[in-house]
């Protein structure tokens, strides 16, 4: 018989997830758990739900949007509802259609549905992975969840590091599906589902990304495309039984957004912004010109050390789930926070740099392939001159561009392209580490993965970015720090049709010459302001450098001492030591790699990580080896 003890306090592990409903359903083989926040149908759809003769169960965490389109079709073969969720609409498409029901939902979810008589057990997640969702295989047995809390909960379960999963951690500054930072501990792959029968497990993709771009295609006919299926999106994002509202950036991504929800809105839309007053980056002035040009009900909170900074970062330790190094997370739940007071919906831009190049890091891909023309004894002597460079406190200065390029120039084409997002290339990793991991962050490209063409290798990162960068970094950010307040963020651009559309555009659509994102801003032309799509991106983060320095150099020395670093028996104390000296006598801009450092060593310490055990190089999870196409 199950403890009921351990999914009640799972279940509880995740109230933040869902404030307004909390259940759980048990029999002598599974226990479920779910907690729900309302958005659609507020009087029904509470969960677990259970289908009418008793026998399927289904737990559900997200949004269907096409679930009336869904419901049209299951009602004209004779299913009759009992609410209006799409929760329902969920459960009576897997039992009409089983496993291929996953590939008709257009939204974000991960699920686990139970099928009593089989004694079968099915998870699913949605094809971007904008939803999270755990897994433990072990003895038989298998433990899930949306965050590492619920299987954490188990009184079984060892707490220890991933030591694989450490080393893309301290390269990438996340940890790449299906890895995590814990042992034992896997990801279920976006557009994957997981079958589980009297202990026999199969992960299978229902959707994979192809790109096959259509090279004679007009820029037209690509912005007559486009229009039409972000007006479809963003008109089925704004479905909703409870307030909405847009995260505004200034950019193009987020008011694009506000510009279709503007036209397919009578009422007058709520905006949230964060600003950086004084900053070179601060957006303010381009955000406040979009909020008055489509009158909005603006909010905006300026995030400086005036709020209690050092508290928040250490509550990241427990909502972050699993940590990552992007601090880019801590406005972004100050901006979650601030939503919140107001909504209980947010759109968002997320996803259109990763489908349409807009990070300079594309750029930067090309011209450290022309810059291996240079021969490398000259690029590290440019290296060792730049020493003599000052340092800024601005977010991301030249000084700190030129030289990570001249870094990154160094290594392999793919690995320079993980080095520009990430911290500490693999010799980094061998001053830094007591123990080193031999993987390789160069084998995480397969052959899935465009190969470079007379073209250049764009779609090839742009495919990397989408499958590892984006789920693992950008929208596990979103997901989280939004969660923690009880927000559901959308990201409309992430429609999968969207996705499809761009992995068929020709590269010249979304990089020419130096202009990024080319058939949005062609799109958007004659509909925002030429400053907008004039404008650099500029991205939601902190001024870390400057900050480690002063307002958060306690809390950063704090948790870096000598005895914490000896204590995890993973750093050479040494080497930490002068990564803080070198950033605090201005020597080094080393801000991003001592603020991966102090995200992971307040997450093992809150959560109590066992670090000591030696590398173990075996393969992760026994189920993987059930792994089909």
């Amino acid at each position: 018989m199950c403890d009921r003890a351990r999914i009640r306090a799972a279940t509880d592990a995740l109230i933040h997830r869902g404030p307004d409903q909390q259940g759980t359903w048990e029999s002598d083989t599974v226990s479920l758990g779910a907690v729900r926040l309302k958005i659609i149908d507020l009087h029904a759809g509470d969960q677990p739900m259970i289908s009418d003769d008793g026998k399927t169960v289904l737990v559900f965490n997200g949004e269907i949007y096409n679930h009336c389109e869904l419901r049209a079709e299951l009602e004209s073969r004779g299913e009759k509802f009992q609410t209006n969720s799409d929760t329902e609409v969920v459960l009576r498409a897997f039992l009409r259609w089983d496993k291929d029901c996953f590939a008709r939902l257009r939204g974000m979810f991960a699920l686990a549905i139970w099928s009593q008589d089989a004694r079968r057990l099915v998870l699913a997640r949605d094809r971007l992975g904008i939803k999270p969702l755990y897994f433990h295989l072990g003895g038989g047995e298998l433990y899930f969840g949306s965050e590492l809390k619920t299987i954490f909960s188990h009184p079984g379960f060892k707490r220890e590091l991933d030591f694989t999963g450490l080393h893309y951690y301290l390269s990438l500054n996340y940890v790449p599906c299906p890895h995590t930072l814990v042992q034992g501990i896997e990801k279920l792959p976006p557009g994957h589902l997981l079958e589980w029968q009297d202990g026999d497990v199969e992960v299978e993709a229902y959707w994979r990304l192809g790109f096959k771009p259509q090279k004679h295609k007009s820029p037209e006919a690509a912005q007559e495309e486009l229009d039409s299926l972000l007006h479809e999106s963003v008109r089925e994002h704004l479905i909703s039984d409870v307030p909405l509202g847009i995260w505004l950036s200034g950019g193009v991504d987020s008011s694009t957004i506000l510009h279709y929800t503007r036209n397919l809105c009578s009422s007058r839309i709520k905006t949230f912004s964060i600003s950086f007053a004084g900053r070179t980056f601060d957006e303010t002035n381009y955000i406040r010109d979009i909020a008055q040009r489509y009158d909005t009900e603006h909010h905006e909170l300026d995030v400086s050390p005036s709020l209690d900074l050092s508290a928040a970062i250490e509550e990241l330790a427990y909502y972050s789930d699993e940590p990552f190094a992007d601090a880019g997370a801590l406005p972004v739940w100050f901006l979650s926070a601030l939503s919140r007071k107001h909504v209980t919906v947010a759109l968002s831009g997320e996803g259109a740099d990763e489908l349409f190049g807009g990070y300079i890091t594309y750029a930067a891909d090309r011209y450290a392939a022309q810059a291996q023309s240079v021969a490398p004894f000259i690029r590290r002597g440019m290296l060792s001159l730049l020493q003599y460079w000052p340092v800024s406190n601005d977010k991301i200065s030249l000084e700190y561009k030129v030289k990570r390029f001249l870094e990154g120039s160094l290594l392999s084409a793919d690995e320079s392209h993980t080095y520009w997002n990430g911290t500490f290339s693999a010799a980094q990793q061998n001053q830094l580490l007591l123990q080193r991991n031999r993987t390789s962050t160069a084998s995480l490209f397969d052959n899935d993965f465009p190969a470079p063409d007379e073209n250049g290798s764009l779609n090839r990162y742009l495919a990397f970015d989408q499958r590892y960068y984006l789920p693992d970094d950008i929208l596990q950010k979103v997901d989280r720090m939004s969660m923690a307040h009880s927000l559901e963020v959308r990201p409309p651009f992430l429609d999968h049709r969207i996705v499809e559309f761009a992995a068929r555009l020709p590269e010249r659509m979304k990089i020419d010459g130096g202009q990024h994102k080319v058939v949005l801003k062609r799109l958007m032309r004659d509909k925002l302001p030429s400053s907008v799509l004039r404008r650099s991106k500029s991205g939601l983060d902190i001024p870390t450098h400057d900050w480690l320095r002063g307002t958060l150099r306690p809390l950063l020395l704090d948790t870096l001492s000598a005895d914490a670093i000896d204590k995890t028996n993973l750093f050479r104390r040494d080497r930490i030591e002068s990564l803080i000296k070198e950033h605090m006598e201005r020597r080094a801009n080393l801000g991003y790699h001592l603020w991966g450092l102090l995200v992971l060593f307040l997450w093992i310490k809150y959560w109590n990580i066992q670090t000591v055990s030696a590398p173990r190089m075996t393969e992760k999870i026994a189920a993987r080896a059930f792994t089909r196409a």
